[in-house]
């Protein structure tokens, strides 16, 4: 399944027609999802389960076409912003960050991820040589800011980072000169945080949560997935009505299982040379 790229998400629904015409809203010509039992019916189906917003966008790795689905589509980066930054920092400095860095990506820790944004220099520094670690991934409109917009959260996870964006810049991450020591990384998430993607055989991927200033939750995810065509690039994100991050750890996991049973209708890809 393949997509030209848009900007704009699907509404979720249960029929094929409501499918066809949010097809058609988002300009993604070529693409036929009516068929009962394909992805596209298979998220709706999901999606008009979920009581929240939920979204989802897929690219082959290497490509420049995506599709995306659902209501959901910006929010903050939370800790997926980590990998970009983790990317940034390896390069500056490849041996004094080596802990931090797989602590940072795989156990997800905040002070680890503290210390690389340090080692990048002044706060504007740190900023600038993250947003230029997600240009070069192809994201040329995320902006990392340099100060926080909320005290006990960090700067780059406050990031407005859209899905079809961070989709866009998982499609090259693994084709990024020195970012394998990350990829390789993302593949050893620890079990606790191994729901929603984790669960997919050989995927390298960071999630990423936190509240809002109401204190609920939104839940998300990116990554690199393994089919049958090649690697797909994938990001996801649910916001339950609940606000309970266990709500959307859940809708994740069911969101994931959905894709794994549709992998072979995906269009993937390679990091060409």
């Amino acid at each position: 399944m393949s997509g030209c790229g848009a900007d704009r998400a699907d509404d979720p629904a249960s029929t094929a027609a409501t499918i066809t015409e949010a097809a058609a809203r988002t300009d993604q010509k070529g693409l036929s999802i009516t068929v009962p039992g394909t992805l596209a019916a298979g998220f709706a189906e999901l999606a008009a389960g979920v009581r929240g917003h939920i979204g989802m966008a897929v690219m082959p790795v290497g490509g420049d076409q995506l599709v995306s689905f659902g209501d959901w589509t910006s929010g903050p980066a939370w800790s997926t912003m980590k990998v970009p930054l983790t990317i940034a920092a390896l390069r500056r400095n490849p041996g004094a960050s080596t802990y931090a860095a797989s602590a940072a990506i795989t156990a997800s820790d905040n002070a680890a991820a503290d210390v690389l944004w340090q080692s990048l220099g002044t706060a504007q520094e740190a900023a600038e040589a993250v947003q230029a670690v997600l240009r070069e991934g192809g994201d040329t409109k995320t902006t990392v800011p340099a100060t926080r917009a909320r005290p006990e959260h960090s700067a780059f996870g406050q990031a407005e980072w859209s899905l079809v964006d961070q989709v866009r810049f998982a499609a090259r991450l693994p084709c990024l000169s020195q970012s394998a020591r990350v990829t390789s990384l993302m593949e050893q998430i620890v079990t606790s945080q191994r729901w929603g993607l984790g669960e997919l055989t050989g995927a390298e991927f960071k999630g990423g949560w936190g509240p809002d200033t109401s204190g609920a939750y939104l839940v998300r995810q990116f990554g690199i997935i393994t089919a049958p065509s090649g690697r797909i690039a994938i990001a996801l994100a649910v916001q339950p009505d609940s606000g309970a991050f266990g709500d959307g750890m859940n809708a994740l996991d069911k969101l994931a299982t959905v894709v794994s049973q549709h992998l072979d209708e995906l269009s993937g890809g390679n990091c060409t040379a």
